[in-house]
């Protein structure tokens, strides 16, 4: 295999946001996820759980809570403001003013009709749901106190509200109150405290489940308003409730981490009634869970600590999505030269060198440390969505929902550098950028999975064509992949199509037969311009850009069967790339662990141990020599982010440390932070 020098970056000082919000959408099986930056995602269940679709955030803008309505995404914050995402082209479709100050919930009737917004300022408003966007329908009875929670019951005509110290009943067809349900502030101390109504479910049956800032989930007769049975669950709060499809089911999520699963069971052999029983508890993380999903199998929570954990409820196994991080940063690959990028800023790094000599596995000493270079803040309101760095460190670009800034980089005694003040009208709003290999062009991804093509000259830019997929897809590029010898141009959209361009003719060339899941990462070889794709289940493909078909090499890795371990990792490769001194090498990577494969040597068998590097080292070398094979799998980082192969063969990892977020806070001063 030979060996190289690896840069271990651990330098980049990148706190992701913790999670605010969720919605589940179980007709297309997708969770969007709402940050405190103001970021949404959207992450595909059916494709295990790939993450398809980043709306970065803005100033300003947060969401505090999401509702799915069919395949519509509407957000409520605390700004006051209603919005729907227009998911084709990755920004807010538009905003509306609640007049009601901060919204604290938003919920809609099972019909997908209506929407009812929880405001600071005491009211329940309604808003009619139309083919272009809402309408104001009506307040329903105003309280003194703000409302907190929201939950429709099945049948659309009643809601119930969760405020401090209360929760209230409405109709919803006359706007008037119902039942005024008391919630008990507790024991000792606490009960000088107000209590507030965090979370509350509505169920068929008129059961009500409320999770309030005293510890407790409360069960409640909503016919007759009264206190059915209090489970103290925590000394803190409870955040999050939700509840399963069959309504047997419901997960209450706490300040303190914990998530508490209750279940509609039968409490004795002879017992005819049910009742809801505490079941099971589970510690997914470390800090207040803020949101939480019931899916048919699994347990979907999130919150301060910024992990989006998936656990199924039958055999316990966590699966830990990837965060939105790992695909908000790009690394060139030359000039050793990394680019960092953050919502509001970018930063430009040289790495260190070293000039020692050791035997693998050493530590080599470092003979010029690491240099930021350039720290440059953003424009406006909107967060960077993407940003790339040009092959030869010259120039820089990134982009928002609304513009795109493009700068030249020079390098003398001190580094320089000029915006480019005038751009082509067509680098408006794109999701991402791409310098060809030489540095000559800029390719920006734009709607309707098109690519606009900008040639780079000195202070100046000219646009010179946009290349067109024939399928028509609506859906936006996910992942762009230049050549390295100027030829191809690959992109990926999340309707699973991968289309290539050749760009010295300037058209489609070839569009790779679709597979059923979602690209995660290509890459084109250098020297043989085979593509290499993977995807959200795991799988490998090489596709012959010359032949336009699959390569001998991918079509007996599909015969065979790629190996049981390989396809049972929880997270997807997010980087492919080459070694140019032997072209037999693809290095990839995901989330936990960097892989080498070496085409020269035969596949693993199925029985074959996927040994991690360091342990075959320690083996006798006869059976070292017996367990060889393409797959060289190394496991010794933590949240590995990125890798990079530099010209001098020295490869970069980037590994961001694990984050304690806000450990040295007791719950209660977290609480109390986020309550005001």
């Amino acid at each position: 295999m030979g060996e190289f020098k690896v840069h271990r970056v651990r330098f980049f000082d990148y706190m992701p946001s913790a999670i605010r919000a969720m919605a589940f959408n179980s007709r297309t099986e997708r969770l969007a996820l709402a940050r405190a930056d103001g970021a949404l995602e959207i992450f595909n269940f059916a494709d295990h759980y790939f993450q398809e679709k980043i709306i970065p955030g803005q100033d300003g803008r947060a969401a505090e809570a999401l509702c799915w309505v069919g395949q519509r995404l509407f957000s409520a914050g605390l700004n006051g403001e209603i919005t729907e995402y227009d998911l084709e082209n990755l920004k807010p479709k538009y905003t509306m003013e609640a007049y009601g100050g901060p919204i604290w919930a938003i919920s809609s009737n099972s019909e997908g009709t209506l929407l009812a917004v929880a405001c600071e300022d005491g009211t329940v408003k309604m808003f009619e749901v139309l083919e272009e966007g809402i309408q104001f329908q009506r307040n329903l009875d105003r309280q003194k106190g703000r409302i907190i929670s929201l939950s429709w019951h099945p049948s659309g005509k009643l809601i119930a509200a969760g405020m401090m110290d209360m929760i209230r009943i409405f109709d919803a067809e006359t706007g008037h109150s119902t039942h005024r349900l008391l919630v008990d502030r507790g024991f000792g101390p606490s009960r000088c405290k107000e209590v507030v109504v965090w979370s509350i479910a509505f169920l068929s049956d008129h059961t009500i489940i409320s999770g309030d800032s005293a510890g407790k989930v409360q069960i409640w007769d909503g016919i007759t308003g009264t206190l059915v049975r209090t489970h103290p669950v925590t000394k803190w709060d409870v955040m999050a409730l939700s509840v399963s499809a069959d309504e047997s089911s419901v997960l209450a999520g706490t300040s303190e981490g914990t998530i508490i699963q209750f279940q509609l069971i039968t409490a004795t052999m002879d017992q005819q009634d049910k009742e809801w029983v505490r079941t099971r508890t589970f510690k997914n993380h470390s800090h207040d869970v803020r949101a939480l999903v019931h899916t048919e199998t699994a347990v979907v929570s999130g919150g301060m600590d910024t992990q989006l954990v998936v656990r199924p409820l039958l055999d316990k196994v966590e699966k830990n999505t990837h965060e939105s991080a790992l695909r908000k940063i790009a690394f060139p690959h030359k000039a050793g030269l990394l680019l960092f990028q953050f919502s509001d800023h970018l930063e430009l790094w040289r790495i260190g060198e070293s000039d020692g000599h050791g035997k693998p596995g050493d530590s080599l000493p470092v003979k010029r440390k690491p240099e930021k270079l350039i720290q440059l803040k953003r424009k406006g309101e909107d967060h960077i969505c993407s940003s790339a760095l040009s092959p030869c460190g010259g120039w820089l670009a990134y982009s928002t929902l609304s513009s795109v800034r493009l700068y030249r980089l020079q390098y003398n005694n001190n580094i320089s550098i000029t915006k480019v003040s005038k751009l082509p009208k067509e680098l408006r709003s794109v999701h991402q950028l791409c310098f060809s290999s030489d540095s000559s062009k800029l390719f920006a991804s734009s709607s309707q999975s098109s690519v606009i093509v900008v040639a780079l000259n000195q202070l100046e830019c000219k646009y010179l064509h946009t290349l067109r997929p024939k399928s028509g897809s609506r859906q936006p590029v996910h992942l762009l992949c230049a050549s390295e010898d100027g030829r191809w141009l690959a992109t990926a959209n999340t309707d699973c199509e991968i289309h290539v361009y050749n760009l010295p003719k300037q058209n489609l060339h070839c569009t790779v037969p679709v597979y059923s899941s979602c690209p995660t990462a290509i890459g084109i070889h250098p020297t043989t311009s085979n593509l290499v794709v993977t995807y959200a289940d795991h799988q490998i493909f090489e596709y012959s850009l010359i032949q336009k078909e699959y390569t001998d090499w991918s079509r007996k890795l599909q015969k065979q069967g790629l190996h049981h371990l390989w396809l049972e990792r929880d997270t997807p490769v997010t980087h492919i790339t080459f070694n140019p001194k032997n072209p037999a090498h693809i290095f990839l990577h995901d989330m936990f662990m960097f892989c080498i494969i070496d085409q020269s040597l035969p596949l693993p068998e199925a029985k074959t141990m996927l040994y991690n590097q360091m342990t075959l080292r320690s083996l006798p070398e006869q059976e070292r020599l017996r367990q060889s094979h393409a797959f060289k799998i190394c496991k010794t980082f933590k949240h590995l982010m990125c890798v990079s192969l530099l010209e001098d063969h020295s490869v970069v990892v980037v590994e961001r440390p694990l984050l304690d977020i806000m450990s040295q806070l007791p719950a209660p001063v977290r609480q109390k932070k986020f309550a005001t």
